[in-house]
């Protein structure tokens, strides 16, 4: 949400005072990080929804890789999220299984298309990008495709 304040309002009101909590309110990402059979897992949440998925060797690795996601976030450690936790790593261990995971997918709609049509790939299955650029309408956009799925920030849930 964006609010338009002006100069006179911010000193009146004490810029700081205003601005920072903000700031700090929309900017935290809390983590947990569960061992799994991959290794471990890291669970990025703000506002009770995953924003990121990642799986990685080393635990410390995985939170610098997360702070790199999120480089203007506070990152701090989530200790109440252990249903959430259970749950995803319960699909990284049972790929197979249904499971709605409450995500907070952020991405262009071009994006989106490229991690929708990703979705409909059957577990174990393997597609590459020119396929998928294809599939979703654009033949030409083999590289855009690409980024799109690097820039996936939820691959094993979505």
């Amino acid at each position: 949400m964006f609010t338009s304040t002006s100069n006179a309002d911010l000193a009146e009101a004490g810029a700081a005072d205003v601005l920072i909590p903000l700031i700090r309110a929309a900017a935290t990402i809390g983590f947990a990080i569960a061992p799994c059979s991959l290794g471990f897992v890291i669970i990025a949440v703000s506002e009770q929804l995953i924003r990121s998925i990642m799986v990685g060797d080393d635990p410390e690795m995985l939170v610098s890789d997360l702070q790199s996601q999120f480089p203007n976030a506070a990152i701090e450690a989530i200790q109440n999220y252990d249903g959430l936790v259970a749950k995803v790593v319960d699909l990284i261990e049972r790929p197979n299984q249904a499971l709605d995971l409450p995500v907070d997918i952020r991405g262009t709609d071009f994006q989106v298309r490229v991690w929708d049509a990703l979705q409909k790939v059957p577990t174990g299955g393997t597609v590459n990008y020119t396929f998928l650029a294809e599939y979703i309408g654009v033949p030409n956009a083999v590289p855009a495709v690409a980024r799109a799925c690097s820039a996936n920030c939820l691959p094993l849930a979505r």
